[in-house]
């Protein structure tokens, strides 16, 4: 995580006791990664975090694969069988072990709790805002934010209207990407974003509340039903460095070069398996010469996937907002027919777009059977403009 954060009360020393003013422990919880190794923060609840009343029913989450040919794809994602809450509408729609890729379109609040117990999120938000409410502290969101959720937080999305996500769950962290931290884990001079764009939790009173509360835990094999006697978000503060943040798109500050850059320096986040990149509007290349329009490429260990945000899509042709495009290895892919050409003498870019490189190969969901342009992998023909 980015940096050091307080929130609320906490005792002036970890492990000690911590008494409410009617002279009862406080109780700390340790929310940590690595076992007891890596980042982490420690949580003051009122009452112990502990305390199940009761245990639901597991309910399985499928996961059909679209047996289909081995080729470039473009899924109008736009299109997708999608309803619910922000948990109830997720569609998968590419997996391997190291991450599912997922779209939603929420068009109400979660009455409920969630916690992740198998990966860490990132949910960029497409359209849409409203508010995160977590045990570790709100967060408001809106438009390009990515929202990244590490594992075991417990929260609830509380919608202002009708949103569209783009859901990546990794079973690795979710981390600003080594190259642009110092030794010390601050933000280098140079990376393209720096702590003052992240935001975090703000600070709200506790909810001290007995009754049933239900939280949602996806584990393994589905989600699986813990009900608490008491209210999850009764923290009266808390310190570390493990919580729930947010980064927008808009604030990604795009290295230029004088010829045409690669993909890495668009890279916002890392992961186990996978990088997710940001492209964001940039200046071309300077060289006389150049040409900003990227070459054509073979992506011999990694699958590259493109969603399409807004703008003009400089390298692409037929694509709209909420499209993605999947490029496994094998057959090379580059600009389609005339794009290069078009591109030579322009300027810059206005386009915003997400992307994400895996390292071990994507399978394909069967959700995006119905939204498949059949005829995408021949749109390098110079007859198909």
């Amino acid at each position: 995580m980015p940096y050091y954060v307080q929130r609320g009360s906490v005792p002036p020393k970890r492990h000690t006791q911590f008494r409410q003013p009617d002279g009862s422990l406080y109780r700390e919880e340790h929310i940590s990664r690595q076992g007891f190794s890596d980042i982490y923060s420690n949580v003051y609840h009122i009452h112990p975090p502990t305390q199940v009343v009761r245990v639901g029913e597991l309910r399985p989450v499928e996961t059909e694969v679209w047996e289909k040919p081995h080729r470039h794809h473009h899924f109008r994602t736009a299109g997708v069988n999608s309803e619910g809450d922000a948990i109830g509408s997720r569609r998968l729609l590419l997996f391997n072990e190291d991450v599912r890729l997922q779209k939603a379109h929420p068009g109400e609040s979660m009455a409920g709790f969630y916690r992740n117990a198998c990966g860490d999120e990132v949910i960029f938000v497409h359209r849409g805002s409203g508010t995160l409410h977590s045990n570790l502290g709100m967060l408001k969101f809106a438009e390009g934010d990515y929202i990244v959720i590490p594992r075991a937080v417990i929260w609830k999305l509380v919608l202002d209207g009708p949103c569209r996500f783009l859901i990546f769950e990794t079973t690795g962290p979710v981390e600003t990407p080594g190259r642009y931290r110092n030794r010390h884990g601050q933000l280098k001079e140079g990376a393209p974003y720096y702590e003052r764009d992240i935001r975090v939790p703000e600070f709200v009173e506790p909810e001290d509340e007995e009754g049933e509360f239900e939280v949602v835990v996806k584990v393994r094999d589905g989600h699986q039903s813990y009900f608490y006697r008491n209210h999850p978000f009764d923290a009266v503060g808390w310190d570390g460095y493990y919580y729930p943040w947010i980064f927008n798109i808009k604030d990604f500050e795009p290295i230029t070069g004088k010829i045409h850059q690669p993909p890495p320096v668009h890279q916002t986040f890392q992961a186990s398996g996978l990088v997710i990149c940001s492209f964001v509007p940039r200046l071309f290349d300077f060289h006389p010469d150049a040409i900003p329009a990227p070459y054509s490429h073979s992506n011999v260990d990694s699958d590259e996937v493109i969603y399409y945000v807004e703008g003009n899509f400089m390298s692409r042709k037929g694509m709209e907002e909420e499209s993605i495009s999947f490029h496994p290895p094998g057959p090379p892919h580059g600009p389609q027919p005339g794009k290069t050409e078009d591109s030579i003498g322009l300027k810059e870019t206005s386009e915003f777009a997400v992307m994400m490189d895996t390292f071990k190969p994507l399978k394909v969901a069967a959700a995006c059977e119905e939204i498949d342009d059949a005829e995408y992998s021949l749109s390098w023909l110079e007859d198909s403009v």
